[in-house]
Parts: C-alpha cells; sequence; structure tokens
C-alpha cells in the first residue's frame, strides 16, 4: 500500500488553527454581513404605507445565535412586535407584513411582495465573503 507524508510550514499551520478556533466568530461576523444586506433591501423595497408608519420600528436584526439543534449560526431579519397604526389601534407587525406580502383572500387587499424581493443570494453572497476574508485575516 502506497504512503504519502507532507509536512505544511508551520506558518500555515497556525492559520488554519486560529482559522479552527474562530470559526463561530467568523461564521457570526458573516451571518450578520448577510442580514445588514437584506435589513438594507427591505427598507429599499417596502412599500410607501409602510415606509411612513411607526411600523418600520419594529424592524429588527437579532443577534448572532447559534442554533441548540444543530450548531448552526444564524441572525434574523425580521417585523417584531407591536406599532400603533394611524387609526389609534395596536396592531401586530408580523401580521400587517405578512398580509402586505401575500395578500387577503376575503378582501380586495392585493398582495405587494417586499420580503421576497429583499433576498438577492449574489449580494448577500459577496457580503459574506467579503466578511469572512476580514475576519479570518
Amino acid at each position: 500500500m502506497a504512503r504519502f507524508e507532507m509536512q505544511l510550514p508551520t506558518e500555515i499551520m497556525k492559520d488554519i488553527q486560529k482559522i479552527h478556533d474562530n470559526a463561530d466568530e467568523i461564521f457570526g461576523e458573516m451571518t450578520k454581513a448577510g442580514a445588514e444586506v437584506v435589513n438594507k433591501n427591505i427598507i429599499a423595497n417596502v412599500p410607501q404605507s409602510i415606509r411612513n408608519s411607526k411600523m418600520m420600528d419594529c424592524l429588527k436584526t437579532t443577534k448572532v445565535f447559534k442554533t441548540p439543534t444543530d450548531d448552526g449560526i444564524n441572525t434574523k431579519v425580521g417585523f417584531y412586535g407591536y406599532f400603533e397604526n394611524e387609526n389609534g389601534r395596536v396592531e401586530p407587525a408580523p401580521l400587517v407584513a405578512n398580509v402586505f406580502e401575500y395578500g387577503r383572500s376575503n378582501s380586495p387587499f392585493p398582495k405587494h411582495p417586499f420580503m421576497r424581493k429583499s433576498f438577492k443570494k449574489k449580494e448577500i453572497t459577496d457580503a459574506m465573503l467579503k466578511a469572512q476574508k476580514k475576519a479570518s485575516g
């Protein structure tokens, strides 16, 4: 049976060890950069009626977190909480965003998709790769 051994320079081994030790931090920076791109796109794509309302205060980006089930590293962007509409009623922001995104079947309110248009894979990937290069050195 053939055998092959190779000696890597210690500098390369130190770089690999540094990346291995800081992997969670690097992936966190990457997901945070992707979430910032999505947040910016949501603000640009949101319908005018939402843009001028208090609902925009409910658009949030979460902290970087690690899921316990699969050790994935995530950052979420979405509408959280409640806001007061122009009639003075308190409304749940995720429900209103969902109605704008998908419309309603029992009223003549057409859909105005803005969330799906905000997830542009190329922009997110480019931002994440830039963050990876910056974080890993």
